[in-house]
């Protein structure tokens, strides 16, 4: 008898727990698609200068709001996957030549060079440099809706395919691109300079290919001759610090890890006669256990101690990350810099972005740029759930570069009119 009088109120209760668990995939969809999140200008670290004030002044995207997508674009891993998945949406295909130069050590190393679509908004020759990121190369998609936007901004692009990372191009020496090394990126730049001996550049890295930039210029004055500014997107600056952090869970970065370590695996796999072979003459330190090792590998840290540092002979992995990072570079350069990261960025931990702020705060020449929402290498925008082609990112490198190549003219000018006033006195 009571069951009879309590059985009414069973949907009552039913009811209840339907809400509380669609209350509860509501909150853990706010949380984890980041919905609280407000958007906001990018955090902006520099010095007060003639340059950064007239940067400000000519680039509305340091001021700007930057809106990410309103469902997904809050969330750093979202956007982090999404650009590792499909790169960019609707890419275009930038036609180019492909250039083969053959190193000292008999390494052939391969750019792509794309001629501009337009004329230069200061009408002069400008070549910008590109340095893509970890394993990639100029056929990517990313790399492909850039260079097509630079172009069509008219800008002439010469992109770096990294040693080992098109399928197409076989290793010919036992030698892979490592983190810092820039002997094909400065075998690429010279090429231009010479080819081009009335050019101008501007020198662009994403990821990896920040750090291989920025150490590049660092290595020599003469590497700094001829280029009007660099930039680098979502670089980790010291090599031995993000490595640590990448064996940590918080963010996933260790699946992060694990994923990129299994790509490496499968490039270096890939390349294994040519590295590996009977009848090749391996790099000191290499060994075949190395390739067995290779195997079992789950970190890109096991990857670069068994194999990527014994490409240039490296003692230890220490060695190898305190003398392939930039950090002990970045001091050397002396053209405008401008440093980007998201602070949503869960490759890059927020413990690495003191490295340029503190630089920003020394060098007048440097500009650090960190805006709240953007993943590694997203920065997609859009209303509400799909993309558009062109992201935040590139429409900002494009911006500032066309800035500071109309502060250098402004400068000519200036340089001119006082020159001719001087002669009249």
């Amino acid at each position: 008898m009571n069951a009879m009088l309590e059985t009414p109120e069973l949907p009552a209760v039913f009811d209840g727990v339907k809400l509380a668990a669609v209350a509860a995939v509501l909150y853990v969809i706010v949380r984890c698609l980041n919905l609280k999140s407000p958007t906001a200008p990018p955090e902006l670290y520099f010095q007060d200068s003639a340059l950064s004030r007239f940067l400000l002044k000519s680039c509305p995207l340091l001021t700007k709001e930057y809106i990410p997508p309103l469902i997904w674009g809050k969330s750093g891993h979202i956007q982090t996957a999404l650009y590792g998945k499909m790169g960019r949406v609707r890419s275009p295909h930038p036609y180019g030549h492909r250039k083969f130069i053959t190193m000292i050590d008999g390494a052939t190393s391969t750019f792509d060079l794309f001629e501009p679509l337009a004329e230069h908004c200061v009408g002069d020759d400008i070549t910008m440099v590109i340095c893509p990121g970890i394993a990639n190369h100029s056929e990517k998609q990313y790399i492909r809706t850039f260079v097509d936007y630079a172009q069509k901004n008219g800008y002439r692009c010469a992109v770096l395919n990294h040693l080992g990372a098109l399928p197409n191009i076989e290793l010919t020496s036992p030698r892979m691109f490592t983190y810092g090394c820039t002997w094909e990126f400065g075998a690429m730049v010279n090429y231009i300079k010479k080819t081009y001996p009335l050019t101008q550049l501007v020198v662009v890295g994403f990821s990896l290919g920040g750090n291989i930039v920025c150490k590049y210029l660092g290595e020599t004055q003469t590497n700094q001759e001829r280029v009007l500014c660099c930039v680098s997107v979502c670089q980790g600056y010291s090599a031995l610090r993000a490595q640590e952090t990448f064996m940590q869970w918080d963010h996933c970065r260790r699946f992060y890890n694990f994923l990129m370590a299994d790509n490496m695996k499968k490039i270096i796999l890939s390349h294994r006669q040519a590295l590996f072979g009977d009848r090749v003459k391996k790099p000191q330190f290499l060994e075949d256990t190395d390739l067995s090792r290779l195997y079992t590998a789950t970190s890109l840290m096991q990857i670069d101690d068994n194999v990527m540092r014994k490409f240039h002979g490296y003692n230890s992995l220490k060695e190898y990350y305190e003398e392939e990072s930039c950090m002990r570079y970045l001091h050397r350069i002396y053209v405008p810099l401008m440093l980007v990261n998201a602070a949503d960025d869960p490759l890059v931990h927020e413990s690495l972005l003191t490295i340029p702020k503190s630089l920003s705060e020394k060098r007048e020449n440097v500009m650090f740029v960190l805006p709240v929402h953007g993943g590694h290498l997203g920065f997609f925008e859009g209303s509400m759930l799909f993309p558009e082609p062109l992201t935040w990112m590139d429409k900002l490198v494009v911006e500032y570069a066309n800035a500071i190549c109309q502060w250098e003219r402004n400068k000519s000018q200036c340089s001119d009119t006082e020159q001719v006033e001087a002669e009249l006195d």
